[in-house]
């Protein structure tokens, strides 16, 4: 029983060290100050430092030089990290460049930077950042968008908050990348870029993704009453004015687009038991529906394939009743 568990001691120890090596190689390598030659040389010594642990353990040779070596090389990168903060200000592309904010009166809720572009193309668009009013008592609806940019398993995630009247409000939580930069998940999960949260116009932020991108975009309509749909919202304000006052990094992991919504939507009370799926967040409808949130009167293969809007958000093109449109034929839940 003693050589079993000093072998599973040793196997656990010698796992620990090579994810933290393969933490610590890609830290270097995307935030380290410095030229190209200056990461990779950093780079390469952590892990062969990293190595050598692993390899003092499994030959049992010079164990605890090697290791405490390893401990302090890999505390001085913690340290370093811990010091790395989210800039303030920056370069950001146009589309990502302003963070909305809010301020609520009772029932009236004020927007500034609520962002309404019309695009032609990723390149070519008009820019334009509203102030927008709202009255919460009239919020009836909340609805998902799913835009899928890398197949099946992953997907950005908007939700849109309809009120009486036809208006809606949609949020999208993103990557604050630099002009000119681009989004990568692997990355943007070492402290690349800032978090970003966006309310705009759905004629905006969905369309630039289904008539732009052409990416596959897809809706689903939630059973969220509208008290529960109110203090959701009232916590993307009250994060939107946080990130305002002090910026987040956004991490690909830990807080993307999926689970800062999540995290939000049980601080307004949304029970949503941890699962897979928040992380390979493209089948994130299955579980929803799993959960009663969508309209389980329908089989859910049916109620996906309704979701689709690409065909008719094409046929909306800019129209002012674009929301109304790509909604047709869209399942809705029996509550709503």
């Amino acid at each position: 029983m003693s050589a079993v568990i000093k072998i599973l001691a040793s196997t656990i120890l010698v796992l620990a060290i090579m994810l933290a090596t393969a933490w610590g190689g890609f830290a270097l390598w995307f935030r380290l100050p410095g030229p190209g030659w200056v990461r990779a040389a950093a780079t390469a010594a952590f892990v062969i430092i990293g190595m050598v642990a692993v390899l003092g353990i499994l030959v049992r040779r010079r164990r605890i030089a090697m290791l405490t070596t390893f401990g302090a090389v890999l505390g001085a990168v913690l340290i370093w990290w811990s010091t790395i903060r989210p800039p303030a200000a920056g370069d950001w592309a146009t589309d990502v460049a302003r963070q909305v904010a809010g301020r609520q009166d009772g029932d009236t809720l004020v927007l500034t930077n609520v962002r309404n572009f019309e695009w032609r193309s990723d390149a070519d668009f008009t820019e334009r950042w509203e102030t927008r009013t709202y009255d919460l008592s009239k919020l009836r609806t909340l609805d998902l968008f799913m835009s899928y940019w890398a197949g099946p398993e992953m997907a950005h995630v908007i939700l849109s908050f309809g009120f009486d009247g036809g208006d809606r409000l949609a949020w999208s939580i993103e990557v604050r990348r630099k002009r000119g930069g681009e989004y990568s998940p692997v990355a943007d999960a070492f402290k690349t870029s800032p978090l970003v949260i966006i309310a705009a116009d759905e004629r905006d932020v969905v369309r630039v993704r289904s008539n732009v991108r052409h990416e596959d975009v897809q809706l689903y309509r939630l059973a969220t009453p509208s008290a529960e749909a109110r203090r959701l919202l009232e916590e993307y304000v009250e994060d939107a004015n946080s990130l305002a006052r002090a910026p987040q990094f956004y991490n690909s992991l830990t807080t993307n687009c999926t689970t800062a919504v999540v995290k939000m939507a049980r601080a307004a009370g949304a029970d949503l038991p941890l699962d897979w799926r928040f992380i390979v967040n493209g089948y994130l409808p299955g579980y929803l529906y799993s959960r009663g949130v969508l309209d389980t009167q329908l089989p859910f293969d049916q109620v996906k394939a309704l979701a689709h809007i690409d065909e008719r958000a094409h046929t909306a093109a800019a129209s002012p009743e674009f929301s109304r449109l790509i909604r047709a034929g869209v399942p809705s839940p029996p509550s709503e």
